[in-house]
């Protein structure tokens, strides 16, 4: 399968071609901060499948790892597209609001449900983590 996406003003787009290594929802509350919603709906893929056409600029942070986490906003309409977190060396996240056809995403767990906020409601069905996700 083909996944497509882009930002907003579509000066920065992407294609993978494979299936995501794995999907999640982040609760974190960088993820909070970064989206400015409730979690970052997120698909990671390998380094190698990837293609990216266009500019993003970078903001670093460091994670709950003590890794750092490089987020990619496009510079022309300030979306926030994808992210390298250096503790999952070789493979890129994806926000999946980008997607082209965003009914590919399909998250297996919620992460970080600690952090949650109070009015985040989770799907009973996905497997729970209070911090970072066991594959």
């Amino acid at each position: 399968m083909t996944y497509t996406g882009r930002c907003f003003c579509g000066a920065f787009s992407y294609q993978c071609s494979a299936d995501p290594v794995f999907q999640f929802n982040c609760h974190c509350r960088d993820c909070q901060q970064a989206t400015g919603s409730a979690y970052a709906p997120l698909m990671f893929f390998e380094n190698d499948v990837m293609e990216t056409h266009g500019t993003l600029t970078f903001y670093d942070s460091i994670g709950g790892s003590g890794k750092t986490i490089h987020r990619g906003f496009c510079p022309k309409c300030g979306s926030l597209v994808l992210g390298k977190v250096e503790a999952v060396a070789g493979r890129t996240s994806i926000l999946a609001g980008t997607l082209d056809d965003t009914s590919q995403y399909h998250p297996k767990a919620d992460a970080f449900c600690s952090q949650a906020s109070h009015w985040d409601h989770m799907d009973p069905a996905l497997t729970r983590f209070p911090g970072k996700p066991k594959r």
